[in-house]
């Protein structure tokens, strides 16, 4: 097969670019190496910044997170029961939307449905060649299914295909630099089917440990608790996580949380930070988690997989469609440039709120004095606004 873009991954950061290449004119095709129905029964993220809403639109799969998606003024701080409130909309004009990253894959396969879109499933990439841009090779990516070898022969390749995916590896060693932080803990993640312990998201800390409140819908919630990175998912019941995770928020909002719903989903997530640079080596291109890994702490882990696409697409719609190679020479460094600062506020808040087993005396003072800092400093609570909903493409 031939095509303009071969995408490799699809995911939501794949699905979005193949359907922004499709408003362009842009072929494409895209490989996926698990079913579609693996794809959606993957649970993540589920805020979204104001940015992303607006791409989504531009890619004409906005209508479902307009009806459904609930936008949120705030966020709560809760340390040691000593609550902050942080008005996202009075500090910088804008909310975020509680939409589930499941539905926004959803909707991005239905608009692939409508123009019918070319996604391969269960394509196992076994190498991606000739992307160094020698005179006469074509880029190519080679992928098994059926037991049969296939070639796609491209213009270019997007690597949209995760942390563990083949196309960061096709960089090679001399060329890629891998900056990572693993964390000494883990979130164990609950979803039920329960209405919402509050109405806003609430992060505490506690001196057993950071716990988060979130929710996807009015009849769904999302709730963590942070654990050792070394705990065992069969270790823990419906009960026992219900339990902790009372002891670790605010007494009033415990009180009232409803725990006799269906637990749909129980899982333990590790945390790291992440980042490969560059992003493009010759006719590859990376995006999303193939190139960086954010703790969710400061949900911007789909948020970043969308602004790599919104630059990317804006890359080859110039090249293709204006003759111009400039914004493919810059993708590298403008998208590297606003995972950096996600990075570092992600890490910043990770590091606020959670409870750090080598920290001493000292470290713990520093958390406090962070959270203190924000209860005093409105220009404190407004930097912390202004990346929590986005930073601009």
């Amino acid at each position: 097969m031939k095509t303009q873009v071969a995408i490799v991954g699809g995911g939501p950061a794949g699905l979005l670019l193949s359907q922004l290449l499709h408003l362009s004119g842009i072929e494409n095709i895209v490989l996926e190496r698990r079913s579609r129905d693996y794809v959606l029964s993957r649970i993540r993220a589920g805020v979204l910044e104001s940015g992303t809403v607006q791409v989504l639109n531009d890619a004409d799969v906005g209508g479902r997170v307009a009806r459904e998606g609930q936008p949120h003024e705030g966020v709560e701080l809760s340390w040691h029961d000593e609550r902050l409130r942080i008005d996202l909309e009075a500090l910088t004009g804008e909310t975020v939307t509680v939409y589930g990253q499941t539905e926004v894959t959803r909707d991005l396969y239905d608009a692939g449905d409508a123009r019918g879109a070319e996604i391969v499933h269960e394509a196992a990439v076994k190498r991606i060649e000739d992307i160094e841009g020698i005179e006469g090779s074509t880029p190519s990516v080679v992928y098994e299914k059926n037991g049969a070898e296939h070639r796609v022969e491209a213009d270019f390749v997007a690597g949209c295909d995760g942390f563990h995916g083949p196309a960061r590896q096709t960089i090679p060693d001399s060329v890629r630099r891998e900056f990572e932080r693993v964390y000494p803990f883990g979130w164990l993640g609950l979803l039920s089917r329960t209405p919402p312990a509050a109405p806003e998201l609430i992060y505490a800390t506690h001196e057993r440990g950071f716990a988060l409140c979130s929710m996807r819908s009015d009849s769904i919630s999302r709730y963590y608790v942070q654990v050792p990175a070394s705990e065992k998912i069969e270790d823990w019941s419906a009960d026992r996580f219900w339990e902790e995770l009372r002891r670790r928020i605010p007494a009033d909002v415990a009180d009232t949380m409803v725990t006799d719903g269906e637990v749909l989903e129980m899982s333990v997530a590790p945390l790291r930070s992440f980042v490969c640079e560059p992003m493009r080596h010759g006719s590859l291109f990376l995006a999303g988690d193939a190139a960086h890994i954010v703790p969710p702490t400061g949900a911007k882990g789909l948020n970043l997989a969308v602004s790599d696409v919104y630059y990317l697409h804006r890359a080859f719609d110039l090249f293709f469609n204006h003759g111009k190679s400039d914004g493919l020479d810059g993708y590298s460094d403008q998208a590297l440039s606003r995972v950096w600062k996600a990075e570092r506020f992600s890490w910043t808040l990770t590091s606020m709120l959670h409870d750090f087993p080598h920290y001493e005396p000292f470290e713990k003072r520093m958390q406090k004095a962070e959270f203190d800092y924000l209860t005093r400093s409105e220009t404190a609570r407004r930097g912390l606004a202004e990346n929590y909903i986005g930073l601009p493409f």
